[in-house]
């Protein structure tokens, strides 16, 4: 049974940051690409970043030079860590791998 479980979001002021996680589970974790997703109300779902196995990163331009997507195989973890906090970035952030999702995970950016 495939699982992705979130955590690390919460309300965090404007400039500030955010260290999310993604525990993955079930599947061959260190030979996965995997991504953080996330969707605003009433926007559509966007990829935010997205991490190869070889440790290759792509980032959405709205978040280049702010979040750092990272992994580690030897926990089968995901890694967002988002810094420079806009009030934009307010979203649910979800965890994929495959055609698996997390939960997700509330940010919430207000001073």
């Amino acid at each position: 049974q495939v699982q992705l479980v979130e955590s690390g979001g919460g309300l965090v002021q404007p400039g500030g940051s955010l260290r999310l996680s993604c525990a993955v589970s079930g599947i061959i974790f260190r030979l996965k690409t995997v991504g953080w997703y996330r969707q605003a109300p009433g926007k559509q779902r966007e990829l935010v970043a997205a991490i190869t196995s070889g440790g290759s990163t792509n980032y959405a331009d709205s978040v280049k030079g702010r979040f750092t997507i990272s992994r580690d195989n030897t926990k089968n973890t995901l890694y967002l860590q988002m810094n420079s906090l806009k009030p934009e970035d307010a979203a649910v952030y979800y965890c994929v791998a495959d055609a698996y999702w997390g939960q997700g995970t509330q940010v919430t950016v207000s001073s």
